[in-house]
């Protein structure tokens, strides 16, 4: 059953504000040197976690440090790389895939609009607004799973669907603040407001949150549910 939304502008905006103040160093937690590395880096993170993948991804760029290289890889060796990360067949066929298409299309460098990101195998509006907004500075909204959960118990969307959070939380916040608040949105959703057992009773934003009491309420127990994000 949907919740209603209820939220205000100013209401988001206190939010975002207290989470900026809550986790200072939000960021995005891939590991990544150039726009090439982030976009596999983000493609591999898919049904796995951003530690899992960061363990992957030195030996992965050491052999294959560009589109050139990626696009030339024995599957064999690619799939044993990237195992760890779970999907491993399908993601290799992405890998294996954009980076052709990146040699073939794009001159060996990472295409910079979504329209062009998204023609890519393996990479959907979520993998492309990573890239954009991590790699380019382009102002865009990733809806993963902590996103929407954490906005939907905020108040900000009603929608199930990606594109339509995407919309509906971008109506409350200038372009320039999407970036951030992503960071920031799922700092909070892997470390306090999780899917079971929300730390509630933690929460810097309980006051505004109209979810509050989904979780722990009691300040030492909802205390022991706060934890960073598994490996």
């Amino acid at each position: 059953m949907s919740r209603p939304v209820i939220a205000s502008r100013e209401q988001a905006q206190r939010v975002n504000e207290l989470l900026a103040r809550t986790y200072p160093d939000a960021r995005c937690e891939l590991d990544f040197r150039d726009p090439f590395e982030l976009l596999v880096a983000t493609v591999l993170s898919a049904q796995s976690t951003d530690r899992r993948v960061n363990l992957v991804t030195p030996a992965l760029f050491a052999r294959y440090p560009d589109a050139t290289a990626l696009a030339a890889a024995d599957r064999t060796g690619l799939e044993e790389i990237i195992r760890p990360t779970g999907f491993f067949r399908a993601k290799t066929d992405s890998l294996l895939g954009l980076s052709a298409m990146i040699i073939d299309e794009f001159d060996g460098r990472v295409p910079a609009t979504l329209e062009e990101l998204v023609r890519l195998p393996g990479v959907g509006r979520k993998t492309a607004n990573v890239v954009l907004g991590n790699a380019f500075g382009i102002p865009g909204i990733t809806p993963d799973t902590h996103f929407m959960r954490v906005t939907r118990r905020l108040g900000w969307t009603a929608a199930t669907k990606p594109d339509a959070v995407e919309r509906e939380v971008g109506e409350l916040f200038e372009p320039g603040q999407w970036v951030q608040l992503c960071h920031n949105v799922i700092w909070h959703g892997r470390r306090r407001c999780h899917a079971r057992r929300p730390a509630c009773g933690a929460c810097p934003v309980a006051d505004l949150c109209p979810a509050f009491g989904e979780g722990e309420t009691d300040l030492a127990k909802a205390a022991k549910l706060v934890r960073e994000p598994r490996g």
